[in-house]
């Protein structure tokens, strides 16, 4: 081989080289991180710690000796680790009865909750002449003004005659006005050919309703089945207002007790001295455990059904 030829050998042989260098770089710049995806994780990794930091300290605090939390307050250990807070609530039925009292709020309320939104929403969805239209504006009116603390209370106590009833926590909160409109511009996105084929096979509007346009709403359902069920398990106001038999008392309302008299704190257990600060912490705990285990259930349909919800229509 030639001068010339050796020269131009090597003259080529960068030249094929270079389409897999520039392939190796262009995949090291996909691996590469940006500045902003970076930022990102960091400020949601931050946000994270700013909403568990407070959290781990009350499940702490709950777990230090009464003595210490009066003294010295919060802190991140529990030093010297005491139980005598969870001891105390759970050795009374006063705690057992509330839990039972709060899951039934909760189950049925949602329950009813859910269904008497999915009928509305589906026949304001609907648009049906004469019906439609004044359903949206008898839907819409309660986003606007609501009718008052004292007829409610009228209606509650005297017509209806469920004071100390738990339906009279449940029945002031079934229907959410804005929750009724996110599953309204759900349905109006389901396809008009699915409802066309039913009806021309024969299936009537309650047939579609149930078999048809429910199943293809699980998404937006477990949302607004989660935010009733949230709803109903933090409801202490209503109990209040309604309920004066002890017993019947919901979880939430026994810790706002707690919370606002200390002479409460005796009705949780047996004993004459109990730890109240730490009560406090650990009826916290014990109050927002459940439902705080509710949402990785629930967290798949979560962000999908309140999306969609929200953009089709």
């Amino acid at each position: 081989m030639t001068t010339t030829e050796t020269a131009r050998v090597r003259t080529a042989q960068p030249s094929a080289a270079a389409p897999r260098l520039e392939e190796t770089r262009r995949r090291r710049r996909r691996h590469r991180p940006e500045p902003f995806t970076v930022a990102s994780y960091v400020g949601v990794v931050a946000f994270g710690l700013i909403c568990l930091i407070p959290f781990w300290m009350v499940v702490a605090g709950s777990l230090t000796d009464e003595s210490v939390l009066s003294q010295s307050g919060y802190s991140f250990w529990p030093d010297p680790f005491s139980l005598d807070a969870y001891t105390t609530i759970f050795a009374g039925s006063r705690v057992w009865l509330s839990y039972g009292a709060t899951i039934f709020i909760t189950i049925v309320g949602t329950a009813i909750a859910v269904t008497a939104t999915s009928g509305i929403a589906w026949v304001i969805a609907r648009g049906l002449p004469w019906l439609s239209k004044p359903l949206a504006v008898f839907a819409y009116i309660p986003m606007l003004f609501t009718g008052g603390l004292v007829p409610m209370y009228i209606l509650i106590t005297q017509v209806l005659q469920l004071r100390n009833s738990w339906f009279a926590v449940i029945l002031p909160l079934v229907v959410a006005p804005f929750l009724v409109f996110v599953q309204v511009s759900f349905f109006r996105g389901t396809p008009q050919e699915i409802l066309d084929a039913a009806r021309i096979d024969g299936a009537g509007e309650l047939r579609i309703f149930f078999q048809i346009v429910l199943p293809l709403s699980k998404p937006v359902i477990a949302v607004i089945a989660l935010f009733y069920a949230v709803t109903f398990w933090n409801e202490w106001f209503h109990a209040l207002l309604f309920i004066s038999e002890p017993a019947k008392y919901p979880l939430q309302l026994v810790l706002q007790n707690l919370i606002t008299s200390v002479a409460n704190a005796a009705d949780l257990g047996t004993v004459s001295a109990a730890p109240v600060y730490q009560m406090r912490l650990a009826m916290t705990v014990i109050t927002i455990g459940p439902i705080l285990l509710a949402y990785p259930f629930a967290q798949r349909y979560f962000v999908k059904g309140l999306t969609l919800g929200a953009t089709k229509g």
